[in-house]
Parts: structure tokens; C-alpha cells; sequence
């Protein structure tokens, strides 16, 4: 989709069935990346005077690059970091040594430039966007709402997070961010959150998806230990068996115990995918959402690159059960986009590998096999 249909859509005027067609649309337009162009890179990468694959990573990248933008030099134009704001109502179940104000108070951090990802975004040279999706309290000036689908979801531990509207809408606010942010002129994006007590619905939305159990997707979160840690296990558990949710159906599940900002995030990766820009993933939260877009569409997972190992456990579920594996083993677990705003970095490397490194024809090396 275009930024004019985004610009004559009014995503929470629209019905459910409305809802229903324009999401389809973007999910059954994401095409498989070009093999072509990803074989044409590695031929190029082969020439470099350096052993056949020597460089790993930064290949797969380079690789993964060029048939994401169906090209043998593919470039990065623009970076940005899309920051989705929302809370949680199973915070009052306990489930996060943090209190539920904070997420508002980091959200204005982020929009003064203090926060961690504020300078990992400055020092990838890239953009924060922040999007306030479901925050629970006002915020001003109001235009930061303009975004909001609904105050915090509902307490999972005792019913749906939301409805299946709102969470149709909050897909579709985030695709349309995605949207507006590659009509920019970003061609790589990032996937950070900041919600107080999100790990919970994602520990919950990855056990459903895996069939793991709630211990092996959960971890601390905030800091949670002890008798608080299997408190959170079981809230995962009690709202795993309050609502029921159908593993088959991902938008059920996701309305039913996932979060307005990790909808927004799942609306972001497909409308990346659909437009042939790739999405670093960064950690449990993030994976988590790429799980629920992997569900929508599994050709999605082709247009993902994943960054560091979250000491969130789940994450390595996640990202295992996608068939994806981290790149960066830096044991962070802030969120934000953190580990993701680092992968920039790593990802210019892999192109300026393939176009400065000479070559043993020009360079005269002997060929190494």
C-alpha cells in the first residue's frame, strides 16, 4: 500500500470487515525476496581476496540485502528506529518490579533525546520514531496521541487484551508508521517498544505460537525474582486459560493476550515486508511480535534481521522456532530497539564489504580456496 491510501484511510473510523481487507492486503502482497540478485551478490562476495565465506555474517546480510531489494548493490538510503509506546492492564496483577507511570516517563525521555536508544540511534546516524499507541494516561501536547487506539489494554489475567478492532487497528497504525517512515526515504527499520509489564504478554504470545511452556518463554522482565517470578508464571498461565487463544488464528491471539504496541510493531514488519524494506528485530518483546507477523505471513521471517540475544529468554524461542539466530551476544535486555540500533552498523559493514573490498583480480592476490 501507498502513503496516499494510508492518507484517505481512517483507521479507527473503519470496521471490522474494513479492517479485515485492508490488512489482508498487505499480507498476501509480501513476495519472496529476489534469488537471483542474493546469488549474484554472493558471486560477488566470492571474488573478494579473502577465503570463500570468511566473513560470515556480514555476508548472510549481504546476501539477505540484495534479494530484499532485488539488486546486486543494495544501499541503505535511511535508517530509523520505530518506537511503539503502550501499557499493560496486567500490571496490577504484579507482573513488573517497575510502576505502570513509568511508561509515559520514558516515552518523554525518548522525545528529549535522553534515553539509551536516543543515543544508539544518534551514534547509527538513524531516526527515532516515537508512536504512542496505547499509553494509559494523557500525554501532551495531545498530537502525541494522535496514534492512541486505546488507553492500555485490558488485564489479560481476566479476559482479552482488546478486541479484535482494536487490534486490527493498531496493526494498521502500525503499517501506516512504517509506511510514512519509508516514503521518507528510510529503507531500513528497526523495531523497538516501551511498555511497562510487555514481557509478559509476550512471554505468553510466544509460548501459545511455540507450544513451549511458560517457564522456558519467561524471564524477569523489570527485575522480577523469586516468589515475583512465579507469580508471573502463573498470571501467564491464568490468562493462557481465560481466553483460549486459538494458535491457528493469529489476530485472535494476538487480541486476546498480546499488546497494543506489539500489534503496532506486527503491523510495521509485514508493511516493511510488503515493501521490500527489511526489519532488524531486536529483543523478547520485538521477537515476539515478528512471531505473530511470521504467523500472518511465514515469508515475512525472509525480510528480518535479527541483532542480539536478550537476556529474555524467550527471545531464543522465538527467533529458534522462526529458524532465525541472534548476531550480537551483548546479555541487554533494556528493550526500546536497543540491540537493534546496533545492528546498523554491523549491516553497512556487509555492504561496504561487497563494494569496497577489491577483489584477486584487481588486487593481484594469489586465489584462496
Amino acid at each position: 500500500m501507498n502513503k496516499k491510501f494510508y492518507k484517505d484511510l481512517n483507521i479507527k473510523s473503519m470496521s471490522e470487515n474494513e479492517l479485515e481487507l485492508a490488512l489482508n492486503e498487505i499480507i498476501i502482497g509480501i513476495k519472496k525476496p529476489d534469488l537471483v540478485s542474493a546469488e549474484g551478490m554472493q558471486r560477488r562476495l566470492d571474488t573478494k581476496i579473502k577465503p570463500i565465506r570468511s566473513l560470515g555474517v556480514l555476508e548472510d546480510i549481504a546476501v539477505q540485502l540484495a534479494g530484499i531489494q532485488h539488486t546486486v548493490h543494495p544501499e541503505i538510503k535511511g535508517k530509523g528506529v520505530l518506537l511503539m509506546a503502550g501499557d499493560h492492564g496486567v500490571v496490577k496483577e504484579g507482573v513488573s518490579a517497575a510502576p505502570q507511570e513509568v511508561t509515559a516517563q520514558l516515552f518523554y525521555s525518548y522525545l528529549s533525546g535522553g534515553g539509551g536508544i536516543n543515543v544508539l540511534t544518534k551514534h547509527a546516524d538513524a531516526k527515532l520514531i516515537c508512536n504512542d499507541i496505547g499509553i494509559s494516561t494523557l500525554i501532551d501536547p495531545p498530537e502525541l496521541m494522535v496514534n492512541r487506539i486505546k488507553n492500555g489494554t485490558d488485564n489479560i489475567a481476566e479476559g482479552p487484551a482488546m478486541t479484535r478492532r482494536e487490534a486490527l487497528q493498531s496493526l494498521l497504525t502500525g503499517a501506516k508508521i512504517a509506511s510514512d517512515a519509508i516514503e521518507s526515504g528510510i529503507n531500513i527499520l528497526a523495531a523497538g517498544e516501551v511498555g511497562i509489564g510487555n514481557t509478559t504478554p509476550s512471554s505468553a504470545l510466544i509460548t501459545v505460537f511455540t507450544g513451549c511452556c511458560v517457564e522456558e518463554a519467561t524471564g524477569s522482565g523489570t527485575g522480577l525474582k523469586n516468589d515475583a517470578l512465579e507469580n508471573k508464571y502463573e498470571i501467564i498461565k491464568r490468562a493462557i486459560k481465560v481466553n483460549n487463544p486459538d494458535p491457528n488464528n493469529p489476530i485472535d491471539t494476538l487480541a486476546k493476550i498480546g499488546g497494543l504496541e506489539i500489534a503496532a510493531m506486527v503491523g510495521a514488519i509485514i508493511e516493511a515486508a510488503y515493501q521490500n524494506v527489511p526489519t532488524i528485530i531486536d529483543g523478547i518483546i520485538s521477537s515476539a511480535a515478528a512471531l505473530v507477523a511470521a504467523k500472518l505471513n511465514p515469508l515475512a521471517i525472509e525480510f528480518m534481521i535479527t541483532s542480539h540475544s536478550s537476556e529474555e529468554k524467550g527471545e531464543l524461542i522465538a527467533l529458534k522456532y522462526m529458524g532465525l539466530k541472534p548476531r550480537l551476544f551483548l546479555n541487554m535486555r533494556l528493550g526500546e530497539g536497543t540491540g537493534a540500533a546496533l545492528m546498523f552498523n554491523m549491516v553497512e559493514a556487509a555492504i561496504k564489504i561487497a563494494d569496497e573490498m577489491d577483489t584477486f583480480e584487481t588486487s593481484g592476490v594469489t586465489t584462496v580456496n
